[in-house]
């Protein structure tokens, strides 16, 4: 079968970066970190594994970090994740064709999308650690060399064998299509789920790709009686965020804290060198880009114990300033992918819930998917999601299906 591996190997991250610099695509070149391969067909699922035939697969911002070789080796994830899966691709819309000896939450026919990845709960491992048995598999703490599978096969290939415990059924109710989004947005819901806006507060979410947009469709849905305002980079997603229920949207470019005094009733003070603060700000402010710049405007831009919601990832040390964090007691609060939620007294999974409202009519993703590809596209692909001013691509995806 065909399939698009990755490797992050010093001289093939070392290649990229060097290519990025001459202002050539670093997918292309002989030492990418990622390439197209033709390999064997997975073997039949062993003791409690299923095969699942791909139809659709996103591509995800951390795909496109692989891509483009970005990343430092000294963050903390790094001193833990010491090795790489080589199948690319989790982003999984598939059909159940074959279950192994032992299966018993999933049938031949079924569709289903990955979800709970290497973890306690994903690879049935038992005692559960403390953070699988609330449900939060993305927080795993048991020890990663335990965490062994025989899994072959990922999203950006036609088909994969793992655990039946990594996937989540999909409602019958729901197309392909919105079953593509749920893992793209659940970071969104999570994050909003960790700081639910009350009524009548003012929310300010920066970025608008498709983790930004994910959290506007969810504080939509889960509190729709607070003001929401937007920073977009991009026109066509500022059309897109109107249509999700952006009360305001601020384009990249314009002066950030003024609007956002302007819609606050916060007063802008301006120091030396150019040093901005906003006395009076957002009750919440959700970052979704995740960069030194956006994080240190992000803790500057909310009130005093206000909350910061940091959603998007940077896989570098920070230099920032965190004075807000002690000066205005403002929270900072991590994020990181889906897990379990607490939601109206119910404990109920990331995925459960986004796939409620959906099934619900509260959470309608039109729009969101900009392009689709078949998988020996991948390079056109990738330059498509990567390449946003030209292609206003959102939502990127290979389509296995025809």
């Amino acid at each position: 079968m065909k399939a698009v591996l990755s490797s992050i190997s010093p001289a093939r991250v070392l290649f990229t970066r060097f290519m990025r610099r001459l202002g050539r695509a670093p997918y292309f070149g002989p030492l990418s970190t990622i390439y197209l391969r033709e390999v064997p067909t997975p073997p039949p699922p062993g003791p409690g594994q299923v095969r699942v035939r791909n139809r659709l697969c996103g591509i995800c911002g951390s795909d496109l970090h692989f891509v483009l070789g970005e990343g430092d080796f000294r963050i903390a994830p790094a001193a833990i994740l010491t090795t790489a899966y080589p199948y690319m691709g989790h982003e999984i819309v598939g059909e159940v064709t074959e279950v192994g000896p032992g299966v018993s939450r999933l049938k031949v026919g079924d569709r289903v999308v990955q979800e709970r990845g290497r973890s306690c709960l994903g690879l049935g491992r038992q005692p559960f650690c403390r953070q699988c048995a609330i449900g939060n598999y993305n927080l795993c703490e048991a020890p990663v060399e335990e965490l062994t599978s025989g899994a072959v096969g990922g999203g950006w290939s036609e088909e994969l064998v793992t655990e039946e415990g990594l996937f989540f059924p999909i409602p019958d109710e729901l197309t392909d299509e919105q079953a593509v989004l749920i893992e793209p947005i659940g970071s969104g819901m999570r994050a909003v789920c960790r700081r639910i806006p009350q009524p009548g507060e003012k929310v300010l979410i920066i970025g608008q790709g498709t983790q930004g947009l994910g959290t506007l469709l969810s504080i939509r849905a889960l509190q729709p009686d607070c003001h929401v305002t937007v920073l977009a980079r991009f026109p066509f997603q500022a059309d897109l965020s109107r249509r999700y229920g952006a009360d305001e949207v601020i384009m990249l470019g314009a002066n950030l804290y003024q609007e956002a005094g302007r819609l606050t009733g916060g007063k802008v003070y301006e120091g030396k060198f150019g040093n901005r603060m906003l006395l009076g700000g957002f009750d919440v402010v959700y970052d979704c880009v995740g960069i030194p710049g956006t994080l240190k405007d992000a803790l500057r831009l909310a009130r005093a114990r206000g909350t910061v919601v940091l959603v998007g990832v940077f896989l570098e040390p920070m230099h920032i300033d965190l004075t807000p964090v002690w000066f205005w007691e403002v929270d900072l609060i991590g994020v990181l992918g889906h897990g379990a939620e607490d939601w109206q007294g119910e404990r109920v999974g990331t995925f459960e819930l986004i796939a409620r409202l959906m099934r619900e009519g509260k959470m309608k993703v039109d729009g969101l998917i900009t392009h689709r590809f078949p998988l020996p596209e991948y390079r056109q692909a990738i330059a498509t999601a990567i390449q946003q001013p030209r292609t206003h691509s959102i939502k990127v995806v290979f389509d296995y299906r025809q």
